[in-house]
């Protein structure tokens, strides 16, 4: 069942019936191609995967019999596929909040399990922390050889639940359609200033999550508060106030990275979104302009 009343403004409405995808002793082919597909899926935390990316050989593997779910799972976190994505791009206690994240299924409780990740990251190294994680009593109890870890804190499933998991996994999970990859906090960290508090983390709903469509703004924060009038005539009212972020404007030295807000009314809202998604904008917010 869902964790909170208002699960479905939070985007987990698509985990609250879906079962476990396990590969069961009488598998067939069709079911392992399932399990391959969601293993990409959790484990590159839904990030778009290339035909030419794709891990033909452990999927052998794994189709032929000769390896277990779990051993499939490690092979995709250990593989120069994972380390393009989430390693090299990001600072080691971003990369252990994503391994919770893929592996296990959770975000980090406290500070102290991302402190023991680090330590045996930096004298094992990756490798060897990855093992740790799978290799784990929780990842044994929760998946054991045949299932794909799953978001375990964005339902209520009981025994050992903490509330805190739900808050903490809300500042990883960023609605079903995103990607690990895609969101607009970038590269940083999204629970160090919690942990190291040691207090619970704030909610902030996905984009489309809630009223406004809004997300969270931008670093700079640059979108007017307010505004007056209409922006044509003949136009509605009800202007809209979006907020991008990374976006390139068409001028000589190319720029990016700027940050820049637009005030339309209803009438110019999709056109204005095709031509920021043509400039390479990430859309920090969308709400009405009052």
């Amino acid at each position: 069942m869902p964790i909170t009343t208002a699960a479905s403004r939070l985007g987990t409405a698509a985990f609250n019936e879906v079962r476990p995808i396990e590969l069961r002793p009488d598998w067939t082919p069709e079911d392992a191609k399932v399990v391959i597909q969601a293993v990409y899926r959790q484990v590159l935390g839904n990030d778009y995967l290339m035909q030419s990316e794709r891990l033909i050989s452990l999927e052998s593997l794994l189709t032929n019999g000769q390896i277990t779910v779990r051993d499939f799972v490690r092979a995709v976190a250990k593989s120069d596929l994972y380390k393009t994505k989430f390693l090299y791009p990001h600072f080691q206690t971003r990369v252990i909040e994503l391994n919770f994240k893929h592996l296990l299924g959770r975000a980090p409780y406290d500070e102290s399990e991302v402190v023991e990740h680090l330590d045996r990251y930096q004298n094992q190294g990756f490798e060897a922390d990855i093992d740790s994680y799978i290799d784990s009593e929780e990842y044994d109890r929760y998946f054991g050889d045949a299932i794909v870890p799953y978001y375990r804190d964005l339902v209520t499933t009981g025994v050992g639940q903490r509330t805190v998991g739900f808050t903490r996994m809300f500042r990883l999970y960023r609605g079903y359609a995103n990607s690990d990859r895609a969101q607009l906090a970038g590269a940083s960290s999204r629970l160090a200033t919690d942990l190291a508090r040691n207090s619970a983390s704030a909610i902030v709903a996905p984009s489309g999550g809630s009223e406004g469509w809004a997300y969270k703004p931008s670093t700079l924060g640059t979108a007017p508060s307010r505004t007056f009038g209409r922006s044509s005539l003949g136009s509605t009212s009800r202007l809209y106030r979006i907020e991008v972020a990374g976006i390139s404007l068409p001028r000589y030295p190319k720029v990016r990275r700027s940050n820049k807000e637009f005030i339309v009314p209803y009438e110019q809202l999709s056109n204005t979104l095709q031509q920021i998604n043509k400039l390479g904008g990430k859309v920090a917010s969308i709400t009405l302009a009052q």
